[in-house]
C-alpha cells in the first residue's frame, strides 16, 4: 500500500524480483546514457524528480504571500528539464529555492531551503529606461535547469524592456503615382496621432506603404525626404546573480575546519596502519609456507645444511605459525615485522649457502674463460697495437695471473670445507675482481695511436709504393682488431 501511494499507481509490477529490477534497470539506464554502447533499439526510459521544489521572492517592497511563492518543479517531473518563469518586477530582489514538502527531505537536511540568490542590477536598469516611453511593464525572466541528477539551479536572470518611440526614417523611393497616395496617407496619419487608436492606424498604414514599396520598383522615382515612424524596441539586460550558501553547505568556522582536518588525518593514519598490518601479516604467513615447502621438496638443502639446523628452523616456523593464528590475530604491524625478522635471521644463512651452491661455480667458470680470452687479446696487441705502453700491459698480465692464483687457492680451500659451513668465497667477490681487471684492460685499449711525425714531404711515387705495399697488412690489422673488439664486447655483455 505504501508503495502504491508513493508511486501513485493502482498496481505494482511483479514480474521481476527487487534485486533483478534494480540491476536490470540500472544497466539499461546506463546504456541509454552511454555514448560507447549501442543498443539494438533505443529504450524509452524517462526519469523523474524524486522531490518537488518551489521558489520564493523576497524584497523591500514584497510581502510574504501566495504571490511571492511559486511551485517550480512538481514531483516526478521529467529529468533533465529547463524551466522558464517571468514576472513584472522593477527593483532588486532575493530568490530562495526550497523543497516543497518539509516532511520529505533528503538524508542529512533539516531545513527545506537549499539555495538563496541575490539578484542586482534591476533597479539601475529600470531607472535608466524609465524616462523613455515604456510600452509595457518591466519583465524579469528567470531561467532554471533541473539536471539529470535532480539538482535544481538558477542559471540566468534578465530584465526585458519594451520601448515605443517615434523615429525619423527616410521615405522609400516610390513611383510618382504611388507617391501621391503615400503622401496623402502620411498627412492623415500625422494629423491623428493623439489617440492610441489612431496610432495603431498609423502603424497599419506604415506597413501598407512598406509593402507597396517592396512590390513595385520602376525607374521613374522621386525622393520624398524623411518621415516619422512609431517603432517598438525590446532590450534584454542580464542581471547579476550572487549565490548565498544555505543549509549544510555553509562554510565551516576555522575551529570546525581544523577539527575536521585533524579527524581526517587520524582516519588516514589509521587506514595506513591497517593496510600495513594486513600486508605484513600476509608476508609473514607467505614466508612460513614458502620456507617449509622448500625444505620439504628440495634435496639440495641437505647438502648445505645439517638435519639439526633444518629441524631448528622448522620448529621456529611452527611456533610463529601457531602464534599467528592465535594471539597474532590482533597483533600490530610492529609485532608481525619482529616475527618475520626473527625467522629471516635463522633461515638467511641456509638460503645464502643454497644460492652460492650454483652461483659460485658459474662465476668461477665465467672468470676463467674471460681471463683466457683476455690473455689472447694481449698477445694480439703486440702486433696490432704496438704503441700501447709495455709497463701497463705487463701490469695487466700480472693482475690476470693474480686473479687466476686467487681462484685456484679459494677453490682448493672450498673443497676442504663442509657444505654446512659459510663459503670461503662468494660469487659476488669473483665478479668484483673480474670487473677490476676488465676496467684495467679497457683503459689500456682506449689509448690512441700516436700521430706520425712528418719532417719532409714524400714523393708521389714513394707514397703510391708505400700505400700499395701497406694496403694488405692494414686490412689484416683491421680484421684482427674487429675480431678482438667483438670478443671483448661479448664478454662485457655476459659480465
Amino acid at each position: 500500500v505504501k508503495l502504491l501511494e508513493y508511486f501513485g499507481r493502482k498496481d505494482l509490477d511483479k514480474h521481476l524480483d527487487a534485486d533483478e529490477a534494480i540491476v536490470f534497470g540500472a544497466a539499461l539506464h546506463a546504456a541509454n546514457l552511454s555514448d560507447g554502447i549501442k543498443l539494438n533499439r533505443k529504450l524509452g526510459m524517462v526519469d523523474g524528480s524524486s522531490y518537488s521544489f518551489f521558489m520564493e521572492l523576497d524584497g523591500p517592497d514584497l510581502s510574504k504571500d501566495g504571490d511571492t511563492r511559486l511551485l517550480l518543479v512538481p514531483r516526478m517531473k521529467k529529468l533533465p528539464s529547463k524551466i522558464f518563469k517571468s514576472f513584472n518586477r522593477s527593483k532588486d530582489f532575493e530568490l530562495l529555492l526550497a523543497y516543497d514538502n518539509e516532511g520529505l527531505l533528503p538524508p542529512g537536511l533539516s531545513s527545506p531551503v537549499f539555495a538563496q540568490y541575490a539578484v542586482s542590477g534591476l533597479t539601475d536598469a529600470a531607472n535608466k529606461y524609465s524616462s523613455r516611453n515604456l510600452s509595457s511593464p518591466i519583465k524579469t525572466n528567470l531561467h532554471f535547469s533541473l539536471s539529470r541528477s535532480g539538482i535544481l539551479s538558477l542559471d540566468q536572470v534578465e530584465a526585458a524592456f519594451q520601448v515605443t518611440e517615434w523615429i525619423e526614417v527616410p521615405k522609400r523611393n516610390l513611383t510618382v503615382e504611388n507617391s501621391t497616395i503615400a503622401s496623402s496617407n502620411v498627412s492623415v496619419d500625422l494629423g491623428a496621432e493623439n489617440t492610441s487608436e489612431q496610432n495603431s492606424n498609423r502603424l497599419e498604414s506604415d506597413g501598407g506603404i512598406g509593402n507597396a514599396s517592396n512590390s513595385t520598383t520602376e525607374p521613374n522615382t522621386v525622393d520624398l525626404g524623411t518621415e516619422k515612424k512609431l517603432k517598438k524596441m525590446t532590450f534584454r539586460i542580464p542581471l547579476k546573480i550572487v549565490e548565498k550558501t544555505m543549509g549544510p553547505g555553509i562554510p565551516l568556522s576555522k575551529e570546525s575546519l581544523l577539527n575536521a582536518k585533524s579527524k581526517l588525518e587520524a582516519l588516514d593514519k589509521k587506514d595506513a596502519e591497517r593496510r600495513r598490518t594486513a600486508e605484513l601479516k600476509n608476508n609473514l604467513e607467505e614466508y612460513i609456507y614458502a620456507t617449509k615447502e622448500k625444505f620439504e621438496t628440495s634435496e639440495d638443502f641437505e647438502r648445505i645444511s645439517s638435519n639439526d639446523e633444518r629441524q631448528s628452523v622448522i620448529k621456529k616456523l611452527d611456533e610463529v605459525q601457531e602464534w599467528l593464528y592465535t594471539d597474532g590475530e590482533d597483533a600490530t604491524a610492529t609485532e608481525f615485522q619482529e616475527r618475520l625478522n626473527l625467522l629471516k635471521a635463522a633461515t638467511d644463512p641456509i638460503f645464502f649457502r643454497f644460492k652460492e651452491l650454483t652461483a659460485r661455480p658459474e662465476a668461477v667458470k665465467f672468470a676463467r674463460r674471460y681471463l683466457t680470452e683476455l690473455q689472447q687479446t694481449i698477445r694480439g696487441w703486440e702486433k696490432d697495437k704496438p704503441w700501447l705502453p709495455k709497463d701497463k700491459v705487463e701490469e695487466l698480465s700480472i693482475n690476470i695471473d693474480k686473479l687466476k692464483t686467487w681462484l685456484d687457492e679459494k677453490e682448493a680451500e672450498q673443497q676442504k670445507m663442509s657444505g654446512f659451513s659459510t663459503p670461503v668465497f662468494t660469487s659476488k667477490e669473483v665478479y668484483e675482481k673480474v670487473t677490476f681487471v676488465q676496467n684495467k684492460a679497457d683503459s689500456i685499449k682506449k689509448i690512441p695511436k700516436p700521430k706520425p711525425k712528418t719532417d719532409k714531404p714524400i714523393n708521389n711515387a714513394e707514397t703510391e709504393k708505400d700505400t700499395s705495399g701497406d694496403e694488405k697488412p692494414a686490412e689484416d690489422s683491421d680484421s684482427s682488431k674487429n675480431e678482438e673488439d667483438n670478443v671483448e664486447s661479448e664478454m662485457h655483455e655476459e659480465l
